[in-house]
């Protein structure tokens, strides 16, 4: 009877963890870095690059561009529309700065790129987000002090549905009492 039990208990958890691992989002669907050093008198502008590979089998996605001040609460949000092999370069003090919610300038914080379904062919701000996996990206980090600056791809990180629905209730939240406030713009390209 313990025996049974006990390999019952040992199949339900492998069932379990097999569900778990199989609703795992893949790779490519959310990317995460930093910035520093921005809107610094003397330091030159970051970038952030973002790419399509065109591996979504739709074609045309959406980075959803979440960035975080240091205190963790939500700066600015956007989507920016990227198609098939297509590169959009975001300005870090111009474009994912300028505009924050509260109106205090960032000069380090923390970027979160969710690679997205189109709504209707545009990219609206997200606040339903609908991840699909296709999105790369590239941020130029100036580092503090000398400035010298360093290029590096964004690393993957696990998006689970509670970060999904996070992100999508912030970036609401900033459409609702914004007034134009906290809304990030989409450099150039693609």
């Amino acid at each position: 009877m313990y025996k049974t039990a006990l390999l019952l208990a040992c199949a339900l958890l492998l069932f379990v963890g097999s569900g778990w691992a199989q609703t795992a989002p893949p790779a490519d669907t959310l990317k995460v870095d930093y910035f520093a050093s921005a809107n610094t008198a003397g330091a030159p502008d970051g970038t952030v690059r973002i790419t399509n590979p065109g591996t979504y089998v739709n074609g045309n996605i959406c980075a959803s561009i979440f960035v975080f001040d240091p205190y963790q609460e939500l700066s600015e949000c956007c989507s920016c529309l990227l198609t098939p092999d297509g590169l959009r370069t975001l300005s870090i003090n111009g474009d994912i700065t300028k505009n924050p919610l509260t109106g205090v300038t960032l000069d380090t914080g923390l970027i979160k790129v969710v690679s997205t379904i189109p709504v209707k062919g545009a990219c609206p701000l997200p606040t339903a987000v609908n991840p699909v996996a296709a999105v790369r990206a590239w941020v130029t980090h100036i580092q503090p002090s000398t400035f010298a600056a360093t290029e590096t791809s964004s690393p993957d990180a696990t998006l689970s549905s509670n970060e999904v629905i996070r992100l999508a209730r912030q970036c609401t939240a900033i459409s609702i009492v914004g007034s134009g406030k906290g809304v990030c713009s989409c450099g150039q390209g693609d």
